[in-house]
């Protein structure tokens, strides 16, 4: 019974972590504009967060740095795990002289959205938690 109550705060929870793994990815997006030769990357949020709900067990460190080249900035996904399928490439819409695929108005718009989901993904947390915390206590 425990059980099915809390499976919900585990999928937010899961959610939750992946929400602040990808602002990771836009921020080093951001932060590598303008590096020449720089890939965008970018994560399916959809294939990962599949893969996060059906693993068993809790979500393992991402090992690889994300770098396409030695002088990138290091991306370091502390928590949640991007697979090689999850954490892909970004396409390049506006062709660069330096081979640099960041557009910057794609990357601030992801950005803004993502912030938003993260926000809401906070407030469904909270909401179940003060909804459990009021059947415990009877109110």
């Amino acid at each position: 019974m425990f059980a099915n109550m809390t499976n919900a705060l585990d999928f937010h929870a899961k959610a939750l972590v992946l929400r602040a793994d990808r602002q990771r990815v836009i921020a080093s997006n951001i932060a590598n504009a303008d590096t020449p030769g720089y890939v965008g990357r970018d994560v399916n949020f959809k294939d990962a967060m599949t893969a996060a709900t059906t693993r068993t067990g809790a979500l393992s460190p991402n090992d690889s740095t994300g770098v396409t080249h030695s002088n990138h900035m290091a991306l370091k996904a502390t928590t949640a795990s991007f697979g090689n399928s999850t954490l892909a490439y970004t396409s390049q819409t506006q062709p660069s002289m330096d081979g640099n695929s960041v557009d910057m108005d794609r990357e601030r718009a992801n950005f803004v959205d993502n912030s938003v989901r993260y926000e809401a993904t906070l407030r469904f947390i909270n909401g179940q938690s003060k909804t459990l915390l009021s059947a415990i206590q009877g109110q």
